[in-house]
């Protein structure tokens, strides 16, 4: 019997295989995917222009209120000056009582010109910048600042961030035959709106990922008066205007004050040039909070 049941259980195990137990498979869920945030770097270009500068400060006063303080800054000839004064650390009252109380005979100085080099020396100016920045070199400034200018001899756009400030955009703002040309170290300069009448490519070049620039240039309005300077001016217009289209391309955000009819020699237009900065800047920062936004999200 013994025998027999030892064969039935045998009989019974083989026609019943035993399974090993099974073991679920549980595939983990992947996270959803993220875009990725990036922080902006702002940089603020500020143009050329001559008088029509007076527009960036009202674009400032509304960044600073806005609490929208570019990482850096830098500037093209009426621009370079704003832009000296602004990383200095003025604020943007600051600013606007510089610009309201500002005489034009400050900043020139007249003289025979020699050899038709042009007729201002830029000195005034340079002292004028030296004293209303503290003396501080460019690269000893609160904000990182750039100020461009035209290397006469090779044609190419130089971006000023170290040395003397006012020397700086003294060479920014010497308007050919109109200022002489500056020499700094062994070369000369020339006004920077020649090559860079928005210097939206130097900004980039300086560490900004998301430019800001400022568009102060205007139309040519017809035929300008026998005025040396006006006729000069609206050359520098006709031939910044092709440049301007392509630079501006490359900016993340464009603001262009209304100033159409603001001669670009009229200092008498400062407070309306304040004012058109500051409407164009808040009619547009909405649309620049959401650049913003959309930037950092990675959109």
């Amino acid at each position: 019997m013994a025998l027999v049941a030892v064969g039935v259980l045998l009989v019974a195990c083989g026609s019943t295989p035993v399974m090993p137990p099974t073991t679920a498979v549980v595939t983990p869920e992947r996270p959803a995917v993220q875009p990725e945030r990036r922080q902006a770097r702002i940089g603020l270009a500020l143009g050329g222009g001559a008088a029509r500068g007076f527009a960036h400060v009202g674009v400032i006063q509304v960044l600073e209120e806005a609490g929208l303080r570019p990482n850096l800054v830098v500037g093209t000839s009426a621009g370079s000056l704003v832009a000296a004064l602004y990383a200095s650390g003025k604020s943007s009252q600051e600013l606007r009582h510089v610009a309201e109380t500002m005489e034009e005979a400050e900043i020139t100085d007249w003289m025979l010109p020699i050899l038709n080099r042009g007729a201002l020396r830029g000195e005034a100016l340079a002292r004028y910048v030296n004293t209303q920045v503290g003396g501080r070199h460019i690269e000893q400034m609160k904000i990182p600042l750039g100020i461009v200018a035209t290397d006469l001899k090779s044609g190419n756009a130089v971006t000023f961030r170290l040395g003397n400030t006012g020397s700086a955009v003294r060479a920014s703002s010497a308007v050919p035959a109109v200022f002489q040309p500056v020499r700094i170290g062994e070369r000369e300069y020339v006004d920077g709106g020649l090559v860079a009448p928005v210097p939206v490519h130097q900004a980039r070049e300086m560490g900004a990922n998301f430019v800001i620039a400022v568009d102060i240039s205007s139309d040519p309005e017809g035929n300008p008066s026998g005025d040396t300077f006006q006729i000069l001016l609206q050359t520098f217009t006709i031939m910044g205007k092709s440049i301007n289209s392509l630079a501006l391309k490359d900016a993340e955000f464009v603001v262009r004050p209304p100033l159409t009819g603001f001669k670009s020699a009229d200092f008498t237009v400062r407070r309306r040039s304040i004012e058109a900065g500051r409407s164009a800047m808040l009619g547009q920062l909405p649309q620049l909070r959401a650049r913003i936004a959309a930037f950092e999200a990675g959109q």
